[in-house]
């Protein structure tokens, strides 16, 4: 048995809103529930709804601008920079700007629609 896994297939997550989303290794990908790898891009005026996930989550920006609302704090990330949002944190996820945003997002334990609780919007 190999030591290791090159990842050339990642998941492609099903989207409606325009979000490109490759999960490297997560639940949908290898069935590991510990932890999710993505490769995302966030096209320009996107957004979602507020969530308070049983996760904490991890983002590091590629390129362009991602903007993060924590409890009413607004916080802007450019490339280069990361963040680590505690789970059980009401967060909002949003790329209100004009390029594209492109970024890797850890999850730890792994992503799961069961776990994000996404708010109505």
């Amino acid at each position: 048995m190999k030591k290791y896994k090159i990842q050339n297939t990642p998941f492609v997550v099903p989207t409606t809103d325009g979000k490109l989303i490759e999960e490297h290794f997560g639940n949908a990908t290898d069935g590991n529930s510990q932890i999710s790898i993505a490769h995302m891009i966030a096209p320009a005026g996107w957004n979602e709804p507020f969530q308070t996930p049983e996760f904490d989550e991890y983002t590091y920006i590629i390129k362009g601008k991602k903007q993060f609302i924590i409890d009413d704090e607004i916080i802007v990330l450019e490339a280069g920079q990361s963040i680590k949002i505690n789970k059980n944190t009401r967060v909002q996820y949003s790329n209100p700007f004009t390029i594209a945003c492109e970024y890797i997002a850890i999850c730890t334990p792994a992503f799961s629609m069961n776990l994000v609780n996404r708010e109505e919007q």
